[in-house]
C-alpha cells in the first residue's frame, strides 16, 4: 500500500493541487471497449467543478489506484464513460469493501458498459447498457426536482445526446430521477419507461448514474455541468436526498391544486410546480380524500429561519388552529426548541437530533419527508433517514383520520413545497359495519325503538344484531347507520351531557368521530367523549369531558 501513498507515484494518475479542500474525488477513465472522444471533456469540467464547489480532483486510467489504502482518501470515484472489464478481482474487491463501508460511486453514460461479469457492479450501477440508436435530440422528463443534481431542472429538458437502451429497467431498485419520453426520438426501446438518471443507497454508501455525457458539447452544458455536480455531491455525502427506491405513489400535488383548499388567512403561491406560503396563519390542505394508513412523501425547501409544517391526522375543517388541535404537525424550522424544530411532532415529541442534524439540508436546499403513518403510529424520514418514531396515545386524537395540510405560518415565513405524493397501505381499515359495545355495560349501542327518524335517541341495549346496532365507520369520520344516518351531537352543542342522537348525514363536525386506539370515541365537534352515564338497558348516550373510565370506553368486535 506505500506504493501510493502519494498519487504522483501512479503512472498516468494526475496529482491533487496540495491546498486543502471539503473533499477529494477520483475520476477513473479506463476503457477496453470503446472509447468515448468526449473524455478529456469530462475530467475537465470535473476538475472546473471541483475548483468552484470546494472539491479536489484526481484522474486516473490506472486501476492500480483501486487499493484500500488510496481509495480511503476519496469521498466518490466517478466511473467516467469507462468501457469493458477494466479491474481485477483484487481491484474489484477493494472498491466494494471501499463503497459499502461509505464511499460513493458516480456513473457517466458509458459506465454502464463496463465490468459486465461482476454482478455487484451490475448492482452499484442500476443496469447495464443494451443498445442505442443515433445520436439525436430527446426530451428528458425530471421525476425528482428535488434532488440536487436535477433541482434546477424543469419538468422537460430537450438535448442531444446518445441516448442509452438498458438490459433491464432498474426502477425497482433505485430512485428513478429522469427519464427518456420515448416518443420524442426514434430508437428507445424500453416500453415507455425508459429511466435516464438514477440514484440509490448502496450499504453505506451511495451510487448515483447518469446515461447522459455522450457527447464533447455535453460537458459544457451548465445544466448538464449542474447535474454532475450535484451527483458528485450527492455520493459525497456533501449533500442529501432520498434515493431509496420509490414505486406506488399517487401525486396529490405537482402543479395543479385541484381538491386542495386554503384554510385561515394566508396562502400559497403556485408557479413551476411549486407551492410558496405567504402570510398566515393559515392551511392548505387536501380535502378531496382522506387517508388511514399511508406513506406521505412531499419535498421542502426553507428560506432562512422560516417556520411551517405538514399536519396529517386531523378531521375536515377550515380552521387551522383546529387542525392542529386535533392532528399532529410535523414541524419544518431552523431553529427552536427541540421539540418545535424540523423533524419534531409539534410540542409533542423531538427529532432524534443527531440523525436528523446528519440527514438535513440547510435552508436553500432541498429536503425530502416521508410520513409513514400506520394505525396510530407516525414515522418521520428525513432524506431517507428515519429521525422520529411516534405514537399517539391521546383520546382526543387519532392518526386514523387522515386529511392531510400544509401550513402558511406567517409572514417572513416562507417555505416551499414541490411534489407531495401518497401511498395508501393496506390492512388498517375498520371492518365496515360492526356493533359498538360499551366496556362498562357490555350492551351495545343502540337506535331507541329502531327508529330511522331525525334525532332519534341512542342508548345502550342488550346486544341484538339488528340494524339499529349496526353502525359503519367512513372515511369521513362519521358512524352510519341504516346508511343514511349519523351519530350526531344535538345541535351541534359542546357541553357536558349533550344528547347524542341520530340524523341525516350533512358532513358537519358535529357528525364526524375519532375512533381512538384506548377504546374511547371522540366527538370531533365538541372534543368530549362518547359517554353513557349508567349500564342499564335504555340508558342515553351522551357526550362527556374525556376521563378514561370504562363508561367512555367501547369495542367493536
Amino acid at each position: 500500500m506505500a506504493t501510493f501513498a502519494a498519487a504522483t507515484m501512479i503512472p498516468g494518475f494526475a496529482a491533487a493541487p496540495a491546498e486543502a479542500a471539503a473533499f477529494k474525488v477520483l475520476v477513473f477513465s479506463k476503457t477496453a471497449g470503446f472509447r468515448h472522444d468526449s473524455i478529456p471533456a469530462g475530467i475537465q469540467a470535473i476538475r472546473d467543478l471541483g475548483a468552484a464547489n470546494d472539491f479536489t480532483v484526481d484522474a486516473t486510467e490506472d486501476s492500480n489506484a483501486f487499493t484500500a489504502g488510496n481509495l480511503a482518501q476519496y469521498k466518490a470515484v466517478v466511473f467516467l464513460s469507462t468501457t469493458g472489464d477494466v479491474l481485477n478481482d483484487t481491484q474489484q474487491n477493494a472498491f466494494q469493501a471501499y463503497v459499502d463501508g461509505g464511499g460513493g460511486y458516480v456513473g457517466v453514460h458509458s459506465a454502464a458498459d463496463t465490468e459486465y461479469s461482476w454482478p455487484y457492479y451490475g448492482q452499484l450501477v442500476g443496469a447495464w447498457f443494451n443498445s442505442h440508436p443515433a445520436i439525436q435530440q430527446a426530451t428528458v422528463r425530471t421525476e425528482d426536482r428535488a434532488h440536487a443534481a436535477t433541482a434546477h431542472l424543469g419538468a422537460n429538458w430537450t438535448r442531444t445526446d446518445e441516448w442509452y437502451n438498458y438490459r433491464t429497467n432498474p426502477r425497482s431498485a433505485v430512485h428513478v430521477l429522469q427519464n427518456l419520453n420515448e416518443g420524442s426520438y426514434s430508437g428507445g426501446s424500453m416500453g415507455g419507461d425508459h429511466p435516464i438518471t438514477w440514484c440509490h443507497p448502496q450499504s453505506s454508501g451511495r451510487s448515483f448514474y447518469t446515461g447522459m455525457g455522450h457527447t464533447i458539447e455535453s460537458y459544457a452544458d451548465g445544466n448538464f455541468r449542474t447535474l454532475l455536480l450535484g451527483g458528485i455531491r450527492y455520493a459525497s455525502k456533501a449533500v442529501n436526498a432520498d434515493c431509496r427506491p420509490e414505486t406506488g405513489y399517487t401525486a396529490l400535488y405537482n402543479g395543479s391544486t385541484t381538491g386542495w383548499s386554503q384554510a385561515g388567512p394566508g396562502s400559497f403561491t403556485n408557479s413551476d410546480a411549486t407551492l410558496t406560503s405567504q402570510g398566515g396563519l393559515g392551511m392548505l390542505w387536501y380535502n378531496a380524500k382522506e387517508y388511514r394508513s399511508y406513506s406521505l412523501k412531499l419535498d421542502w425547501r426553507l428560506t432562512g429561519d422560516s417556520n411551517s409544517g405538514v399536519i396529517v391526522g386531523f378531521p375536515a375543517t377550515s380552521d387551522p388552529n383546529a387542525a392542529m388541535n386535533t392532528g399532529y404537525e410535523v414541524q419544518i424550522d431552523a431553529t427552536d426548541t427541540a421539540d418545535k424544530t424540523t423533524g419534531a411532532i409539534y410540542g409533542f415529541k423531538a427529532a432524534d437530533l443527531a440523525a436528523r442534524d446528519a440527514a438535513l439540508n440547510p435552508p436553500g436546499q432541498w429536503n425530502t419527508y416521508e410520513l409513514l403513518v400506520e394505525g396510530e403510529r407516525l414515522q418521520v424520514f428525513l432524506n431517507g433517514v428515519k429521525i422520529n418514531d411516534f405514537t399517539n396515545a391521546d383520546p382526543v386524537r387519532s392518526l386514523q383520520q387522515g386529511y392531510i395540510g400544509i401550513q402558511n405560518h406567517g409572514p417572513g415565513d416562507v417555505v416551499a413545497y414541490r411534489n407531495i405524493r401518497v401511498k395508501e397501505l393496506g390492512g388498517t381499515t375498520p371492518p365496515s359495519t360492526t356493533a359498538i359495545k360499551g366496556v362498562a355495560s357490555g350492551r351495545c349501542l343502540d337506535v331507541n325503538g329502531a327508529s330511522q327518524a331525525n334525532g332519534a335517541v341512542t342508548q345502550i341495549w342488550d346486544c341484538n344484531g339488528q340494524a339499529n346496532q349496526q353502525w359503519t365507520s367512513t372515511a369521513s369520520s362519521e358512524l352510519r347507520v341504516y346508511g343514511g344516518k349519523c351519530l350526531d351531537v344535538n345541535g351541534g352543542s359542546t357541553a357536558d351531557g349533550t344528547p347524542v342522537i341520530i340524523w341525516d348525514c350533512n358532513g358537519q363536525n358535529n357528525q364526524k368521530w375519532r375512533l381512538n386506539a384506548d377504546g374511547t370515541i371522540t366527538a370531533v365537534g365538541a372534543n368530549k367523549c362518547l359517554d353513557v352515564g349508567g349500564t342499564a338497558n335504555g340508558t342515553r348516550a351522551q357526550i362527556w369531558s374525556c376521563n378514561g373510565q370504562n363508561n367512555q370506553k367501547w369495542t367493536r368486535p
